[in-house]
Order: C-alpha cells, then structure tokens, then sequence
C-alpha cells in the first residue's frame, strides 16, 4: 500500500489542519468522558466500569444481546443530562473538539424527545438545545446546524410529531431529519409520512441505513424515505447495482469507521469498504458517530483512511470536499470551506 508520503512526493500533511465538515455527530455521544463522570457525580448516577474507565467499552452490536448493551450504556449517559447548563456544556465541548479537529460546520443530531422529561417537555427541551447551538457557534466560530432524528423503535405518530416539530424550527438551526436506532426493527417504509412531512418543509432526509443491515436498508432509505443522505450506508459496497445509484445520484453516505469496527460490522478498519465507495463515486462525509462510546473523533476517521487505507493527501481532500458538499451550509460557506480546503492541499 502506497503511503501519503510516496502518492504525494511530499510529507503527509496534518489532518486536523484539513477543513472539513462534520456530519454524522449523536448528541449525547459527542460527550467528553470527564463531562459524563462531572454530571454522574453531579446528580449521583452510578455508572457501569464501561462508562467509568476512559477508555472505550468493548462493544459488538451484531447481535441482539451486543445493541442491547450499547443502548443501555447510551441512555444512562444521557440521564446525566438533566439541565439546561449540562446541555450547553455538552454542545460547547463538542463544538471545541470539532474546531480542535479542523471541522468549520457541524450537524449534529438529537431526538429532543429522549430529553423532555427531565427539561420541561418537547417543546422546551428543543429550544435549549438550539439556544445552546446558537451560544457554541458564536463562541466557537464553528457553523453548527440541528438534524432532528426519530426513532424507529418507536411509534411512527410519534416521527409525524417530530417531523412538525422539526420543520417549525426550520427557520431557528434545524436543517434534517433522520431515523436512528437499530435499522433491523420495523420498516422504512413505516416513517415514509413523517419523512414526506419534513421534505415538504423544506428539510434534508438523512435516515441511518446499511450499517446493521445490508443493502437492502440503503434501498429502502431511498425508495421510500427518498434520502438525500444516507447515515452510515457503508453496507452499499456490497451491491454494485447499488453504488451506480448513489453514485448518480450524489446521495453522501456518513460513513463511520471506528464506529463499524467497535459495533462489529467490520473486523478491523482495513475491511470497512472506503475505498470501494470512493472509487464507485459515492460521496462520503466521515463522521465520529458517538465519540464517548468509540473512542475516537473526527480527525481520527480521516486518519483510519490515510493509514488503512492508503487514501493520499489529495484523495483526503476530496473527502473533505464532499464532506462540505453533502452538507446543508449556505452556498457562500461551502465556496469558502472550499477554497480553505484547497489551500490545505497546495501548502
């Protein structure tokens, strides 16, 4: 395998330098580790030696008993969330270790329902986490939009309501819509009303498929979802029939790899299928997923593509720049987050 050094003729550049943006972030997974164990200790939840540790929990969600165990570990992290000042520091921090990344736009995920009850309704707890979107951006400097996600382990009234809620923000950060949570329950299909709500107000439909499942949830995504993105999709590389379609129809797959070797998708980084989707001509965003669970943020998915996969400086770029195209920035960001991108190259 070719290293950066020898594609480019030149030192490997630095990958946190490389403006990117970000698009595959869950709300709670974007927690610092020592954030969990200040609100654990905060509101006394006791926390299992797999959230206590810093170190990443060992996780297989192939199987019914491994998703289990990751979704319990995730909804006890977010019982620590209790307070509008817990959520702003969550989204402040992860807005510092996205810009610590080299990331200029963040959309970051949430489903305000799982929230509501501890922060005064649907309603309320939406508006705190866009408030605390608006104070990190400023803040910060990084762009950062909102994708409202329903859960498909739920009812499908229950992603209609979602679906108004999110469009009646359309105009106050929220950009999306999504569907997560495991993709072997239920059908698309099920949300297809929910989605055709939010399309018809003018929001992206990125629903999580090809992760857990195979290429028939990325189909399913886009026959009856009509996805304009795909959350993970990693999966298409197994249909070429496939790969043609989302390569025509530019549709960005947010592609995770540490997330699919710690979920047990794929067994080490070099078997998740980057290069066949990038030499298909799909354009891919990486994403970190949830870092508080796998360990790892976004600069380090750029590195798994340069060190196991042996994408050049200049193919790195491009994932970049397909990073900033699949987003929802304006027009003007995504010229200039271009040209920023361009200059990292020619440095």
């Amino acid at each position: 395998m070719e290293s950066s050094r020898a594609r480019d003729g030149a030192a490997a550049r630095d990958l946190r330098r490389l403006p990117k943006a970000h698009l595959h972030l869950h709300f709670t997974g974007s927690m610092r580790s020592a954030t969990l164990l200040d609100l654990a200790d905060k509101y006394g939840v006791h926390l299992p030696e797999a959230l206590r540790s810093g170190e990443p929990p060992q996780l297989r969600a192939t199987d019914e008993r491994g998703w289990f165990r990751f979704q319990r570990l995730y909804d006890i992290a977010r019982s620590c969330l209790r307070a509008p000042e817990d959520i702003q520091r969550l989204v402040h921090e992860a807005a510092e270790e996205d810009v610590r990344d080299g990331s200029r736009w963040l959309e970051i995920q949430v489903d305000p329902t799982s929230y509501a009850p501890r922060l005064g309704g649907l309603i309320p707890a939406l508006e705190i986490i866009l408030d605390a979107v608006r104070t990190a951006s400023r803040d910060t400097g990084l762009g950062i939009r909102v994708l409202i996600a329903a859960n498909r382990m739920k009812h499908p009234l229950d992603a209609r309501t979602l679906a108004r809620l999110a469009v009646r923000y359309a105009d106050q950060g929220v950009i999306g819509f999504g569907l997560s949570n495991d993709e072997r329950r239920g059908f698309a299909r099920d949300f297809d009303r929910a989605f055709a709500i939010a399309r018809e107000g003018g929001l992206l439909a990125a629903p999580h498929g090809g992760e857990l499942s195979g290429p028939a949830s990325v189909r399913d995504c886009l026959d009856d979802l009509h996805a304009g993105r795909v959350g993970h999709g990693v999966r298409a590389a197994e249909d070429p029939t496939l790969l043609r379609r989302l390569a025509e129809r530019q549709v960005t797959c947010e592609v995770c790899p540490a997330s699919n070797v710690a979920l047990g998708v794929y067994e080490k980084p070099e078997d998740v299928p980057l290069r066949t989707l990038f030499d298909a001509g799909v354009p891919m965003a990486l994403g970190a997923d949830d870092p508080l669970l796998f360990g790892s943020r976004l600069a380090a998915q750029y590195e798994l593509a340069r060190t196991a996969h042996g994408f050049s400086d200049a193919e790195l770029a491009e994932l970049a720049r397909q990073s900033v195209r699949g987003s929802r920035a304006p027009e003007d960001e995504q010229r200039r987050l271009l040209a920023e991108i361009d200059a990292w190259l020619a440095a």
